[in-house]
């Protein structure tokens, strides 16, 4: 295995996600493309971000990854160290080892947690079910530890979810998913349902743990802000494609694909020196159902010309070094 492979932990190839729709009025049955030939490669120890419109297929793409949702092309590759698994193809068995190295961080911290259990049981159910620990005595010393990692007193672990704050049940959630002690996290507008103050905790927390955890995030998210303050790089995904694809620093910077001008320039700024006029984007993105031939964003790019309407763009344009974009006019604006 070659460096650059070595220090991959997840390389998605050529991807495609398609769901089975029924037409009722139509009587007829209908593909649902929630992810078209995404090529996505995260590296250990990295924080990714994902962002796009809601509809585009950020979620649904965490979700292939976790193996939540059923790859219908492509593959999907994770680099254990001891092994790597085909997430395409992978069996029972291994699917039950890959649980444990991966895991998920809802968005709604409410409804994510069952009001029936006490914060240990939510804690200690992962354990039990994955058979990591084999005493009682072994499984609440594992639940006090990533507890007490995650901010939480031990008094909290006898109390039921509702005697808890959003931010304290988003903190709840987060010691559930490491509890296993994964290497993977997909954190899916983790901190969307929050307050401003309580998502800068949760967001130094996700950083704190990373560090101390060696864990790798993908981070899936709507809030620009939010990426550009807690993520390495980010990816940008417009109707199931990824479009642009740089570390942060240099995307928010200098963006170059149509569709991130327009995202950029929609972050408010409290400086009047500041202020940019959005870009206005005419029309809402394309249905999945029939997604428009060449690239998919002409619909509603300012750029736009016959090729873009007959030319599938490549996520191979280089303009820097690690900053990918996917447009065949990207040179001349």
């Amino acid at each position: 295995m070659n460096d650059k492979m070595s220090n991959e932990l997840v390389s998605v190839k050529n991807v495609s996600v398609e769901f089975d729709y029924q037409d009722n009025f139509l009587s007829r049955k209908q593909k649902i493309q929630a992810v078209k030939n995404v090529n996505l490669s995260i590296k250990k120890g990295s924080f990714v971000g994902l962002v796009g419109e809601s509809g585009s297929g950020k979620t649904t793409l965490g979700r292939a990854i976790l193996v939540a949702n059923k790859i219908t092309e492509g593959q999907v590759i994770f680099h254990d160290e001891e092994k790597d698994y085909d997430l395409g193809s992978i069996s029972k068995k291994e699917l039950k080892e890959y649980r444990k190295l991966s895991q998920l961080i809802f968005q709604d911290p409410y409804a994510a947690l069952s009001p029936r259990m006490t914060v240990r049981d939510i804690l200690a159910e992962p354990l039990e079910v994955m058979k990591i620990t084999k005493t009682r005595a072994e499984t609440d010393d594992r639940v006090r530890e990533i507890a007490s990692k995650c901010r939480l007193n031990l008094e909290h672990l006898r109390r039921f979810p509702h005697a808890f704050s959003g931010g304290q049940r988003q903190r709840i959630s987060i010691a559930r998913a490491l509890v296993s002690n994964p290497k993977f996290i997909v954190a899916d507008e983790s901190v969307a349902a929050l307050d401003v103050s309580i998502q800068a905790d949760i967001l130094n927390l996700l950083k704190s743990l990373q560090k101390d955890l060696d864990l790798t995030y993908l981070f899936i998210s709507h809030d620009l802000s939010v990426v550009a303050h807690i993520c390495d790089e980010v990816a940008v995904m417009y109707l199931g494609r990824i479009v642009e694809h740089a570390p942060t620093r240099e995307l928010f910077s200098n963006p170059k694909h149509p569709y991130t001008k327009a995202l950029l320039s929609s972050i408010p700024s409290i400086d009047p020196e500041k202020q940019n006029k959005a870009i206005e984007l005419k029309g809402e993105i394309p249905s999945s159902m029939n997604p428009p031939s060449g690239c998919v964003f002409h619909t509603r790019c300012n750029y736009a010309n016959e090729n873009c309407k007959k030319e599938i763009p490549l996520l191979n344009t280089e303009i820097k070094k690690d900053h990918l974009v996917s447009c065949i006019r990207v040179n001349d604006i």
